[in-house]
């Protein structure tokens, strides 16, 4: 599990710094677009566009990055008061629907940018195919963190956080 730990690590990181990024290019280009908008008194047509592929970037890679430092919803109190077996079994639950959803995420979004491959955003001239790419990727992410997870579970391990 350590070459499986190592590389989780340094992808949850990556996906960390990816969202980050993101985060950043969504106030740049929000910024420059008021900026081109009310100073200028000229729009930029691609800014929406690419706000909106950044805002799913962050939004994936994030949720990614949560899925490995288990930052995801949960209801750890409740889970708590019960029996350590109870406790074992809700979190293999837990590990194995976080797994399907990845499958289903990136399953479903491999299907739809293979649909719209041949299509393409006027403003920025690239295929439509690259609003998935970000939930391709995080869905396969998540799947690898909770596989990690599940693992540590079966052999008494600690998942440690990538951000310390």
């Amino acid at each position: 599990m350590n070459w499986l730990t190592h590389l989780n690590a340094r992808l949850s990181r990556w996906a960390l710094y990816v969202a980050v990024a993101g985060l950043l290019g969504i106030v740049v280009v929000v910024v420059c677009s008021v900026f081109w908008r009310y100073i200028l008194n000229d729009a930029p047509a691609w800014s929406e566009q690419v706000a909106l592929i950044l805002v799913i970037s962050v939004a994936m890679f994030g949720a990614a990055a949560g899925v490995r430092d288990e930052g995801h919803i949960g209801m750890e109190s409740l889970v708590g008061l019960l029996p350590k077996p109870m406790q074992f079994w809700i979190g293999n639950v837990v590990g194995i629907f976080t797994i399907l959803f990845g499958i289903a995420l990136t399953w479903g979004c491999s299907r739809m940018a293979e649909a719209v491959w041949t299509n393409s955003i006027p403003t920025l001239g690239i295929s439509e195919a690259w609003r998935y790419a970000p939930c391709i990727v995080a869905g396969a992410l998540i799947i690898l963190f909770s596989i990690e997870h599940l693992i540590a579970m079966y052999t008494n391990k600690e998942v440690i956080p990538s951000w310390h």
